[in-house]
């Protein structure tokens, strides 16, 4: 059989060999390097055997994919340590991942004292150098090998799997694991790991399963990398909203409140009402008409949008629905139905499209307990959330429209080199799960490409994530954490029109079906705030920030003069406090730049005199003293034009 390598080169051999095999012939320090094999693109284990000719691609730590056989080899290491010191546990899945790994476990919380105790474990087991061997066993035999172990969870995997699936294990001395591979040949390719933290996770994702332990971890090839990144971590956790925006004050959460349901104090308040101001009032520029509408309906309202076939368990449904005589209502998951009523109150003309319809919405979602994260993923939050009922021969204009307006607030925000496109299709394999037929859904979902394309946005696509009642354009966006989010969607519907009766009379004189655009112009406010203190590390631009201006008296002799500075401020819309603690001038100014303010202004003998003000910012330093006046003219500029100045300074520690 002839072998071609990666280099274009060529092996033959007379006789099957094995990959590590094969990377021996090559080189034995490519043989002690290997972590897998790629056989004409796919990755292999390196204990595979090749029987015919191929391309082979031998993978080592410094590949992508040899890297990811390094941690998930590890991950296995951990659950040998894990049965090693507490018995008891029982093995769910361990799978690498694009950060290192992790394996969910039947057992109480790991502290960090336990993660710490684990790590030595897994060193000793490295250190013995146990080779992996892979083994399969029939599906019956398979089910009474873990069984008689006491692993529920690899007994539930094995059933679950195809009948015709071949089931494997890899044994590492006393330690057997169900696992599919492919891994290292010995422990010690592991050179450099760390545990990283511990946290709750349900038994596949489902809320009404067994919460399981989940054990995060990484490995790397080197040393130096491990170091790199635990670093490159540690900066993380600085920037992750869901701690920086506790300690600004922005927002907190309390357990009898419930999960899911931040509580926005002041400060977070205040960002969100200046965000929702200029959201509105743009809109309102765009051509939008503004409704207001309740936050809950009867039943019969989703069932005839068909939100209550896909999407009930996904709502917060109030009454009996076993009573007959009860009525039953919902909080509602989205704004669009309550619209369409709006639109119907009157019969409207082809003159009369397109009807723009914005509203600041409250919304419900009941999402799983495992997947709640600070204002990222809740239970109630407020979109900037509009409809568009158009003519078939307005949607590409209005759709075009949609997009402006969302670049134009992810530029406004300066989150607009943050991003990426999606263009999310159905599942033409799942149908069920969707109204409409598949000739409808490619007519549209092909529409969209040619409107995409016409703008010039680089998109990708992924399918089964349209909404039921259309497909739709995603505008994603990663946290500090690499996990992706839907921070602003547009989406055509060619559906709910017809369910909910809506039409207007076009030029021939008939009654024709709109179109309707869903959109939301920046996505969700709770999200955006989250996104923004990751984006800006809690160190706003100005006019965002719900304290833009801190007046710093020398001592209390200035206080008046301070009280005055202040006043004036507020005056012309300028978010400004006074420091009169009686506390010296380096310590409030280190104080007001802790609290990431924009500015801060020290007064005293010779600024009460001349009427000035000397200014300190969070940009520049030290920006010396001038009038009050030309500050104030200066920031209302920089607030009105919500202009976003490039720091230049460090950061106080």
């Amino acid at each position: 059989m002839k072998i071609t390598l990666k280099d274009g080169s060529c092996k033959e051999y007379a006789a099957p060999m094995s990959i590590i095999d094969i990377a021996a012939d090559i080189s034995e320090g490519l043989a002690r390097a290997a972590c897998a094999g790629e056989v004409d693109g796919r990755v292999a284990d390196l204990r595979t055997v090749v029987e015919q000719d191929c391309r082979l691609n031998i993978l080592t730590a410094n590949d992508k994919e040899g890297l990811r056989v390094v941690r998930h080899t590890a991950s296995h290491v951990l659950a040998e340590a894990v049965k090693r010191l507490y018995p008891d546990a029982r093995l769910a899945i361990g799978p690498s991942i694009d950060t290192g790994f992790y394996y969910d476990f039947e057992h109480e919380p790991f502290s960090r004292e336990d993660l710490d105790r684990l790590e030595a474990e897994m060193k000793k087991i490295i250190k013995e150098g146990r080779r992996l061997e892979r083994f399969t066993l029939p599906r019956e035999e398979a089910i009474r090998y873990m069984e008689e172990r006491g692993e529920c969870y690899k007994v539930e995997l094995i059933r679950d799997l195809p009948e015709d699936a071949e089931i494997s294990f890899y044994r590492q001395g006393d330690f057997v694991d169900l696992c599919a591979g492919p891994h290292l040949m010995s422990t010690k390719g592991i050179k450099a790991f760390k545990l990283i933290s511990s946290s709750g996770a349900y038994w596949r994702g489902k809320s009404e399963n067994t919460m399981l332990q989940r054990i995060y971890g990484t490995a790397f090839h080197k040393k130096e990398e491990l170091a790199d990144y635990l670093e490159y971590l540690e900066n993380v956790k600085k920037r992750d909203h869901n701690k920086l925006g506790r300690e600004m004050e922005l927002f907190t959460t309390v357990d009898v409140v419930g999960q899911g349901l931040p509580l926005l104090m002041p400060k977070g308040a205040k960002m969100i009402q200046v965000l929702q101001r200029w959201i509105e009032d743009e809109e309102e520029r765009r051509g939008y008409m503004r409704t207001r509408t309740p936050l809950m309906a009867k039943k019969d309202l989703y069932v005839i949008s068909d939100h209550w076939d896909h999407y009930k368990e996904g709502m917060f449904v109030l009454g009996d629905e076993e009573d007959e005589n009860s009525e039953v209502f919902a909080l509602r998951p989205m704004t669009c139905p309550f619209q369409y009523y709006v639109y119907k109150q009157s019969q409207k003309s082809y003159r009369d499209l397109p009807c723009r319809y914005g509203e600041t919405s409250t919304l419900f979602r009941n999402e799983d307990s495992g997947e709640m994260h600070g204002l990222t993923r809740v239970r109630q939050f407020t979109i900037s959330e509009g409809h568009l009922v158009v003519r078939p021969d307005q949607v590409e204009e209005e759709f075009r429209g949609c997009v402006d307006l969302a670049k134009y607030c992810m530029t406004t925000l300066g989150l607009q080199d943050d991003v990426t496109y999606r263009l999310s299709l159905w599942d033409p394999a799942n149908q069920s799960k969707y109204l409409g037929t598949e000739e409808l859904w490619n007519q549209v979902q092909d529409a969209m490409r040619d409107i995409l394309n016409h703008i010039g946005i680089e998109y990708t696509e992924e399918e089964g994530e349209a909404a039921f009642y259309g497909p739709k354009l995603d505008i994603q966006a990663r946290n500090v954490y690499g996990k992706e989010d839907t921070m602003i969607t547009i989406q055509l519907d060619m559906f709910l029109a017809e369910r909910f009766d809506m039409t207007y009379i076009d030029s021939d004189g008939e009654k024709k079906r709109p179109y309707i655009i869903h959109r939301t112009s920046m996505g969700c406010y709770e999200r955006t705030l989250a996104w923004l203190t990751e984006k800006y590390e809690g160190k706003f631009p100005t006019w965002l920030c719900p304290e833009q201006v801190r007046v710093l008296p020398i001592s209390e002799k200035y206080e008046a003069y301070a009280k005055e500075t202040e006043a004036r401020l507020k005056e012309n819309g300028v978010l400004a406090t006074v420091d009169n603690r009686s506390e010296k001038i380096g310590f409030k100014i280190r104080e007001a730049r802790l609290a990431k303010l924009p500015y801060m202004l020290v007064v005293g003998q010779k600024e009460e005199e001349d009427g000035t003000v000397s200014v300190r910012s969070r940009f520049a330093g030290d920006e010396g003293v001038m009038p009050l006046e030309e500050f104030m003219d200066r920031i209302c500029k920089e607030i009105r034009t919500r202009e976003i100045r490039k720091e230049e300074v460090q950061e106080e520690k």
